[in-house]
């Protein structure tokens, strides 16, 4: 092909995945340090695992803030700006959380921390979609996605050398670091055409623009309610249930965790390969049926070794689905919303998932860690699993007003 001819989605697609993913890794790393630390946050405030899974709460019931604000900024004026203020907002919040004094300070900051992490994915996810080659969308997606994972490992990592010498707070200040993507942002990632090619001139051209989509808005906050319910019913207090089921020291934690999150990073590429070739919801289905039948390694393990091999599996599934959902949700959106669509409906259905920690806290006091994990995983994986059966597909379809192949 002529390098004239190129179109318009491949310019620049490497330094904005690169952006996304790395964005989305910061991200996952910082919210993950509550999950990893939440017995000693728990400890030095005071307070029980259920009121210290309230925060996590909190940054999920907040984030569909983030993403309506930044959301709305990336339509209107484009996607570079607002993911740089947001990289650097959210950088600043989580170092405060590190200095927070009591427990209401730090639910506060979690809760500010939420709108960050709420804007970031949205934002990053269109710019990353919009220009990378739509026969290996689904591929980038997955590595997109599983910045969350990497960003979930790095956090476990962090956990093994900083918490045993110096204790949770300076994990925090290491969360200062997106701010310098932030530079990387300003200076390597381009604009996306597809934006320049589709912005609304006014508000009120996007606001009606949004508003006539309302019915596949509702079809994506159900399908993301869902897939939230999965991911962080099987991730936010499984590092509870190691420690409190499985008596695990923080190193061995923090090993546990970062395994099963290579199975999440494989997972993810794979089945976002698999999705280019059968369809991201043939692949996605497919993925989470099989976890499934996984629960048991994984939440009734009768040893450690079965207890390694049900982590990695169950986190190679849901995250093997979850990395078909930036392409999946960025070719369901029309051009001229999806800096606003895919995002806010996602962080809407992490609202109406975000108890999910809290909800396990409470009832693991009254059972057993175990037992709760998993039959609340039992009953999301197959929720996921209808609503994503009654969905529809755009596999392959081409940005920037390039004709349409629907499925």
């Amino acid at each position: 092909m002529d390098e004239s001819n190129k179109p318009a989605v491949s310019e620049g697609h490497r330094a904005a995945l690169f952006a996304g993913f790395l964005g989305w890794t910061l991200d996952a790393f910082d919210f993950f340090l509550v999950g990893l630390s939440l017995t000693a946050i728990a400890a030095e405030f005071h307070k029980t695992d259920a009121q210290i899974a309230l925060s996590i709460t909190l940054t999920l019931a907040f984030r569909p803030v983030g993403a309506f604000i930044f959301g709305l900024l990336a339509d209107r004026y484009g996607r570079r700006l607002p993911l740089i203020i947001d990289l650097i907002f959210f950088s600043v919040v989580e170092v405060l959380s590190g200095l927070a004094p009591n427990y209401v300070t730090f639910l506060a900051l979690r809760a500010l921390f939420g709108i960050g992490m709420g804007g970031e994915w949205g934002v990053g996810a269109s710019l990353a979609m919009e220009k990378v080659p739509p026969n290996r969308r689904g591929v980038l997606s997955g590595l997109l996605q599983e910045g969350y994972a990497a960003g979930y490992m790095l956090a476990a990592i962090c956990y093994f050398l900083v918490f045993p010498r110096w204790g949770w707070r300076p994990m925090f200040f290491i969360g200062g670091l997106p701010a310098l993507l932030a530079i990387f942002v300003r200076l390597r990632v381009k604009e996306s055409e597809v934006w320049k090619k589709t912005r609304h001139e006014t508000w009120g051209g996007l606001g009606r623009g949004i508003a006539s989509h309302w019915k596949l808005f509702i079809y994506l906050v159900l399908l993301m309610m869902m897939m939230n319910f999965v991911s962080h019913g099987t991730q936010d207090m499984y590092p509870t249930l190691l420690k409190r089921a499985w008596h695990f020291s923080p190193q061995k934690v923090a090993v546990v965790t970062a395994f099963t999150m290579v199975g999440a990073i494989i997972g993810g590429l794979l089945f976002g390969r698999l999705s280019d070739r059968f369809g991201r919801r043939r692949s996605m289905i497919a993925a989470l049926f099989c976890a499934i039948f996984v629960i048991p390694l994984w939440a009734l393990s009768p040893s450690l070794v079965v207890l390694l091999m049900g982590g990695f599996m169950m986190q190679f599934m849901v995250q093997g689905a979850w990395g078909i959902i930036p392409a999946h949700l960025s070719e369901l959106s029309p051009d001229s919303v999806r800096g606003f669509l895919p995002g806010f409906a996602y962080q809407c259905g992490v609202l109406l998932a975000g108890s999910v920690a809290y909800i396990q806290a409470i009832f693991a006091a009254r059972t057993s860690y175990p037992k709760t994990m998993a039959f609340t995983t039992v009953t999301v994986l197959v929720g996921a699993v209808v609503i994503i059966a009654l969905g529809r597909e755009k596999r392959g379809i081409s940005f920037g007003g390039e004709p349409i192949i629907n499925e």
